[in-house]
């Protein structure tokens, strides 16, 4: 196969393989913690969700639920007890230690303008998600355990098939999940997107395939050292499983993904083989990747409290960081221009902490993410595409990323379709004052709009098979049949008429 032009949109950062010194033990962190960090004026609940990798290492992420940050990428160096979190993109960094065998972590956060005591606990699951989980009964609909092979990189990928009830054909999908090493719901405590998208889409009639990503889960593979094109061929892998299962309709195998998943299936859909029938593009990104980090830094400093002076400060380092990266191909001297670049710029910034970054920022998948521009690609996408965005989205601004992917999706000839989605976030929740109140919590839930929008327009693609109703759905009556008069039925059986 020819070499991939990657078709990178996704935040650069969110692929952190953060620096670890635990050797050989297996982590001790692994979950989410929070805490309330005291600010000027009230509290802030911070969220930190550590996962451990396949390497040894961690990948991190902030959510600040107040502020409408979400997945904030987040460097972890544990020495023993001694644990330091470093949030690049908000110029912040928690340092402390690990308690009560990872029950706790409690020490010192420190931002632009702020320096205060935070205690973090680890999080049980929400009630609301406990009891959901309870009162789950067995679903209309055929659901399996499933594995498949992806060729290229001999690497073994696991999920879960959910299948209308009926005879099928099924129209199908794949789910491919946003950055960051994600099992197969792309799951956060208490909200499953990908598990709730499944229910949905197979309740009305359309297949789905989700699996967990490399290195997580029962997949096999590392998910650190893997790029975008790398999840390109796991796509592609897992539409030639579902276009060989019974009850599929081969011709009706299309992608949706969220985040960097969207871009991976828009590219997915640019190759000149085995291009999928459609594509549903959810928060995906149409800016070339710099405008998008660039941006993105500016918008979170700014909510965290810094001033104009301390973000072009900060954006103009990275700037700085970048043009080292892009002029100096030899990674072991690029990695020393970073390290150099960054603790000169931050003489408090330790050493481990700045080789950690230099490694991410000269891995092959953020070198092409930060040159690549998705406006060269979008032209050769070979089938229908949706696009959806949520306006209250603050990592892909659906403004300007939705009509950047219309503008250039439009030169390829396909039909596409784009819609804002009103007060929606990133991970496709609406206003949470509209999420349904679940064992005294509110419960958050994928966007109303969002899934109408996509089942009308899944049922549009094609002659989707229908799902049988279920029992406590009234049926229509069913159509009178034409009465055929007695004598033209004696002709035609002297005639030899009827069946044959």
């Amino acid at each position: 196969m020819r070499k991939l032009l990657l078709f990178v949109f996704c935040f650069a950062l969110l692929r952190v393989a953060a620096a670890s010194s635990g050797p050989a033990d297996p982590p001790r962190l692994n979950g989410q913690w929070q805490g309330p960090l005291k600010v000027p004026g009230g509290s802030l609940t911070l969220l930190i969700t550590i996962v451990p990798l396949s390497n040894g290492t961690y990948y991190a992420a902030l959510d600040v639920p107040q502020q409408h940050i979400s997945r904030m990428p987040v460097e972890v160096e544990l020495q023993a007890d001694n644990l330091t979190l470093r949030v690049e993109q908000a110029g912040s960094r928690f340092e402390g230690k690990v308690l009560s065998d990872g029950g706790q972590l409690s020490g010192t956060w420190q931002q632009p303008g702020l320096k205060t005591e935070l205690t973090l606990t680890r999080s049980g699951a929400p009630a609301a998600a406990t009891a959901t989980k309870k009162l789950r009964l067995t679903p209309p609909y055929r659901e399996s355990e499933v594995t498949f092979l992806n060729p290229v990189s001999k690497i073994k990928l696991a999920g879960t098939l959910t299948v209308p009830s009926g005879e099928g054909p099924f129209a199908a999908v794949v789910l491919l999940s946003d950055s960051g090493p994600q099992d197969r719901d792309a799951g956060l405590p208490g909200y499953h997107p990908f598990a709730m998208l499944a229910d949905y889409l197979t309740r009305r009639g359309v297949a789905v395939l989700r699996f967990d990503d490399r290195g997580v889960g029962k997949s096999g593979g590392d998910y650190a050292r893997a790029t975008t094109p790398d999840f390109v061929t796991d796509a592609q892998a897992a539409m030639v499983f579902l276009r060989g299962r019974p009850l599929i309709a081969p011709q009706q195998v299309g992608l949706v993904g969220h985040g960097e998943g969207a871009n991976v299936a828009l590219l997915a859909a640019s190759e000149p083989l085995d291009a999928p029938a459609f594509v549903a593009s959810l928060a995906g990104y149409g800016q070339p990747g710099l405008d998008v980090l660039r941006r993105q830094q500016g918008e979170i400093m700014r909510l965290i409290g810094a001033d104009g002076g301390q973000v072009k400060a900060a954006q103009g380092l990275f700037d700085q960081l970048v043009e080292a990266v892009r002029q100096t191909p030899n990674t072991v001297a690029a990695r020393t221009k970073v390290v150099t670049l960054l603790r000169s710029s931050n003489t408090a910034l330790d050493e481990s902490m700045a080789r950690a970054r230099a490694v991410q920022m000269t891995s092959p998948w953020s070198r092409f993410f930060l040159d690549f521009d998705p406006a060269t690609r979008l032209p050769l996408v070979r089938c229908p595409v949706l696009i959806l965005n949520g306006t209250a989205d603050l990592q892909v601004a659906a403004g300007r990323n939705l009509s950047l992917l219309q503008k250039g999706l439009h030169q390829s000839g396909q039909d596409v379709q784009a819609h804002r989605l009103a007060g929606v976030n990133h991970w496709l929740q609406a206003d949470p004052e509209q999420w349904p109140i679940v064992a005294g919590e509110r419960q958050p839930v994928l966007s109303p709009q969002g899934l109408d929008y996509l089942r009308d327009w899944l049922l549009a693609r094609g002659h989707l098979a229908k799902a049988p109703l279920p029992v406590t759905v009234r049926r229509p009556a069913p159509p009178p049949k034409a009465l055929t008069p007695l004598r033209t039925r004696r002709v035609a059986a002297a005639h030899g008429g009827g069946r044959g």
